[in-house]
């Protein structure tokens, strides 16, 4: 039911009886990851990544997935001293500060999400710009880690990579295109001008796929594929079928690289598992 796809730990901590510990948690449909980070020495002890053999198909099941691992997983009964929870879903959109109305969050989602009449929604302010990311997250598991951790920060996934990108590509003059593989889904983010001219969130089945989606994307932003710069994050290697395919069609491409080194520990690439990396 649950396979464990990567499990790494930092030999030189002892991350059960060191102060300071801090847990990341990124929750998806299709899988659970979670980082722990030792503030008293800037590093990060463990490291975990978890699929789910079969896509949860109520919320129910998926909080019964959460259960199972957390049957399973001692490192996950432990108290920390802060925890963070990113949600990754399709259930987002961005609405312009200006035209904001907390009021009215189940209109902006409306039309391209199929909205319940029960569903949470909720909303992200993006630091350092005028966007406001309103989604439905995982409320049943939000619930669940209330009861195991208290009080804790969670944000949309989308929220994090936005805001990061913003903060770090807004004084640059070109064109970026970045997409953020995460097993059969990406998240791909246009900016344009110093400014988020696109986030979207695509599911693919091969690389055929996945360079459609992209070169789709381009041709309506006006994105010429010669020209703009392509920085990829996430499940994604130089090695790879879906990095020799897009070789093959965009001529700059390269991948990102963190700013902080203690941001990586032995056995996963700097620029994979963006979203939970940044939330150390």
């Amino acid at each position: 039911m649950i396979k464990e796809i990567k499990k790494i730990t930092n030999k030189n901590l002892d991350f059960k009886n060191l102060e300071e510990n801090h847990l990341s948690i990124q929750l998806s449909l299709d899988g659970f990851s979670f980082c722990i980070y030792n503030k008293v020495h800037n590093a990060i002890s463990v490291f975990a990544n978890y699929e789910f053999e079969k896509t949860p198909a109520t919320p129910f099941e998926h909080l019964e997935f959460i259960k199972q691992l957390y049957h399973q997983e001692e490192l996950l009964k432990l108290k920390y001293k802060t925890v963070n929870v990113t949600h990754f879903n399709n259930l987002v959109t961005q609405v312009p500060l200006p035209f904001f109305n907390k009021d009215n969050l189940s209109d902006y989602l409306q039309n391209t999400v199929k909205v319940l009449e029960n569903d949470y929604i909720t909303y992200d302010e993006v630091n350092n710009s005028e966007i406001i990311n309103v989604y439905i997250p995982f409320v049943n598991i939000n619930n669940f880690l209330i009861d195991t951790y208290g009080t804790f920060i969670f944000k949309h996934s989308s929220t994090v990579l936005i805001e990061t990108l913003l903060n770090k590509y807004k004084n640059f003059d070109d064109d970026f295109c970045f997409v953020n593989v995460t097993n059969f889904n990406f998240e791909i983010v246009i900016i344009k001008n110093k400014k988020l001219a696109l986030f979207n969130c695509f599911s693919f089945k091969t690389k055929e796929d996945f360079i459609y989606y992209i070169l789709f994307t381009a041709e309506q932003l006006n994105l010429n594929p010669e020209e703009f710069n392509l920085v990829l994050l996430g499940d994604i290697e130089q090695e790879s079928e879906l990095y020799n395919m897009l070789y093959q069609y965009i001529r700059n491409i390269k991948f990102y690289d963190f700013e902080n080194p203690n941001q990586s520990i032995e056995g996963l690439s700097l620029h994979s598992h963006f979203t939970i990396l940044n939330q150390i």
